[in-house]
């Protein structure tokens, strides 16, 4: 069923972002007397396709890892010169900049849309109170204690542990002083905290931001009663079963499961002694634990879940906008994941985020897989995000995407001839190199989180 998904969520979801990308060129491509000749969802071979009454071609492919537009265009063949006048390099620099944009800009027009949506629905979120402070971490040098609830960071409210998250990856490979606001258990008033940062998790593969602060959020004890067994993990191979209640992990005795999930992932690939109750009978079980991640990264794997348990009313938090305030909303989140891929794209530049954190097309397959499973929320908000990512990553100034088109149309409108052929020649290469450089790095760390 998972598999189902999987493939299921993954052409819906390039399918509906390539469609509108490529239907954002389209569409003003028309607007602009531009005639066109192929519009294509997918490479290759075709399986479906049709023409409409002005002669367009409407394709759908084999391969669905994209789409384009092909345009009646003098540098690419002959035109009889009755059509001449509807060629795209006949037109006017600040119409072939409009088509261009288009796709990018139909990106960010469908990401709106999905949280418009989403914000209207409304979701329910867990208030971000803190449940513990590790000793010596720079959550306690900054004086945050377990019990306050984060109602800020670096002035930007939280509502919630996304929230929350959101903002401190936002900080990833800095240096300088964050700001967190906190509210006491029971109290009105807005406290603020400074934690100090140096170069913070730079270059780090995995980052976990709350968690290096030295923070755990709070959450309600749950019995560790093993409810699932991975059936390829190392429980199941230690012989583990459902039903098993733990009571101690490597020599440390345990109460709740949050214990064993802290004890398990910092022993990643060790030989642990697992105590257990089965059946009303102490028992001892020898696990050899698995490994996530890689280096300072790395973390234990047991193989095992539980039951979740229940979270208390007072803890949850109901959030939603009406259609006017929707739009602000969705505007607003727009605007800040395409602020935050663009500051990512640059950290990992310049060395400050780790290149690892790039994914490619089996990331995105399995992301689109368990979203689709886990709910139409959680499905629309990454296909908004994937969205803004496609949008932000095909205005880059790369010559093949459409940031190149725009650079050179650019270059053009202010020189007041276009560059010439052989100038474009060597962007172009240039761009395919950097391109299929970073499709290769994306897919090499895809096969690495397999």
């Amino acid at each position: 069923m998972t598999a189902l998904y999987t493939i299921i969520g993954t052409l819906v979801a390039l399918g509906v972002l390539v469609t509108f990308h490529e239907f954002g060129h389209f569409w003003v491509a028309r607007r602009c007397g531009v005639k066109v000749l192929r519009f294509s969802v997918g490479f290759g071979t075709p399986l479906v396709r049709w023409h409409d009454r002005q002669g367009t071609e409407f394709v759908i492919a084999a391969i669905p890892l994209g789409g384009y537009v092909k345009m009646l265009d003098e540098r690419e063949g002959d035109v009889p010169p009755a059509l001449v006048g509807q060629s795209f390099n006949r037109k006017p620099v600040g119409q072939r900049i409009a088509i261009v944009a288009a796709g990018p800009v139909a990106n960010f027009l469908l990401a709106i849309f999905f949280f418009w949506v989403l914000a209207m629905l409304g979701s329910q979120q867990i208030r971000p109170v803190i449940g513990t402070v590790e000793t010596g971490s720079l959550a306690a040098a900054a004086g945050l204690t377990a019990g306050q609830e984060i109602v800020s960071v670096d002035g930007k409210p939280t509502n919630g542990w996304s929230a929350v998250n959101l903002q401190l990856v936002r900080r990833l490979g800095e240096s300088g002083t964050l700001n967190i606001g906190v509210r006491d258990e029971g109290g009105s008033a807005e406290q603020q905290r400074q934690v100090k940062l140096d170069q913070w998790l730079k270059g780090a593969d995995e980052p976990d931001p709350i968690r290096s602060l030295g923070l755990e959020p709070w959450r309600p004890a749950i019995v560790p009663v093993l409810a699932e067994i991975d059936p390829k993990g190392p429980a199941a191979a230690a012989g583990l079963k459902t039903g098993d209640r733990l009571l101690g992990v490597g020599g440390q005795s345990v109460s709740e499961w949050q214990q064993v999930v802290d004890s398990v992932r910092a022993r990643p690939g060790a030989q642990v002694v697992v105590r257990l109750e089965r059946d009303g009978a102490p028992l001892d079980i020898p696990v050899t634990l698995g490994a996530k991640g890689e280096g300072e990264a790395a973390a234990g794997y047991l193989g095992a879940g539980v039951k979740g348990g229940q979270w208390p009313a007072s803890m949850l938090r109901e959030v939603s906008y009406g259609p006017v305030e929707a739009v602000g909303e969705g505007l607003s989140r727009t605007w800040n994941m395409s602020v935050l891929t663009l500051q990512s794209l640059k950290k990992m530049l310049f060395g400050e985020l780790s290149v690892k954190n790039l994914s490619g097309p089996i990331t995105i397959a399995k992301v689109a897989g368990a979203s689709a499973q886990s709910g139409v929320g959680d499905f629309l908000n990454f296909l908004a995000y994937l969205s803004i990512s496609l949008g932000v990553l095909n205005l880059l100034p790369i010559p093949v995407l459409d940031g190149g088109h725009l650079l050179f149309y650019l270059v053009e409108w202010a020189r007041g001839r276009p560059l010439s052929d052989r100038v474009q020649g060597w962007g172009v290469q240039i761009g395919i190199s950097l391109v299929l450089g970073v499709m290769l790095l994306a897919l090499i760390n895809d096969l690495g989180r397999l």
